[in-house]
């Protein structure tokens, strides 16, 4: 698998299975099986799995982190995305991160101790002081995968929280299903989730129930549809082998977008910047 993987085998076994998941194999297939097997062996008592140690992740020890949510949430994706989200061992890893969430619906950074971890300004939450993009992305993504929580209160919390970082970013459009079926590489751990990918956000509000009846959902509705190619295509212009894919992705989400759900926004619609700018002192 090409890329960094700070992670170790667990995250690229995690990485493998998320890929596995989204060509449709399940748990019949023997090599998810046992790749599934194994990151339950490496599963902590409490129910999380352990922050990586060793060589490329000193981006996740340094600053002696105790706690990150991408710890959790990372091999929980793989597993959920192959149909093992009701199984046990992944429920008790569900209501370890649901014990990490923040009081206003989202995920942080860390921990170091009892001390919060920095908010770089690109994973920045627009109504959040400690709450993580990039963890909160990785936990929703699970939730959105679950039968069950993915319709809960506390996931539609946080995808409304990660409405509104609002961007119009066309660039990161439908990279992580690129990155999913192995045209983009994989890395990273606190940065996995650093590029905002529009189509992932769309993907997220049907599986959890947004509805058009939200105008920042409306609005990245048209703006999504209004980069459909004259051949129907969303061109990935960095690797147009991926371009198909994601066109399938987008088209899906368009399609299953209800608006005969109960979905409340609770947030008021306000500018979003991921670096404020600093007043000067003369």
């Amino acid at each position: 698998m090409e890329g960094s993987v700070p992670g170790g085998s667990v995250q690229a076994t995690s990485q493998a299975l998320a890929r596995l998941g989204y060509l449709n194999f399940d748990e019949e297939c023997p090599a998810l099986k046992r790749g599934a097997e194994y990151l339950f062996s490496k599963q902590c008592s409490d129910g999380s799995w352990p922050l990586p140690q060793k060589g490329p992740a000193e981006e996740v020890t340094r600053g002696s982190y105790t706690m990150m949510p991408l710890q959790t949430a990372l091999p929980l994706h793989g597993l959920a995305a192959c149909g093992y989200s009701e199984d046990t061992r992944s429920e008790l890893a569900y209501e370890w991160l649901m014990e990490r969430r923040l009081e206003e619906g989202v995920w942080p950074t860390g921990k170091a101790g009892e001390v919060y971890g920095y908010v770089a300004g690109y994973r920045r939450l627009a109504h959040s002081k400690w709450g993580c993009r990039s963890n909160t992305t990785a936990s929703l993504i699970c939730l959105a995968l679950h039968p069950k929580r993915s319709s809960s209160p506390e996931a539609r919390r946080a995808l409304d929280l990660l409405l509104g970082c609002e961007t119009c970013d066309k660039a990161n459009i439908g990279f992580n299903v690129a990155r999913t079926i192995g045209a983009e590489p994989q890395g990273g751990f606190i940065t996995y989730f650093a590029r905002f990918d529009l189509a992932l956000l769309l993907d997220l509000c049907w599986r959890i129930g947004a509805s058009h009846n939200d105008v920042r959902v409306a609005d990245l509705v048209d703006f999504v549809a209004g980069l459909q190619g004259p051949y129907g295509i969303w061109e990935y212009t960095s690797h147009p082998e991926a371009s198909r894919w994601i066109t399938f992705d987008v088209l899906r989400s368009l399609s299953r977008l209800d608006d005969s759900t109960e979905w409340l926004s609770m947030e008021p619609r306000t500018p979003f910047k991921a670096y404020l700018r600093r007043r000067k002192r003369f």
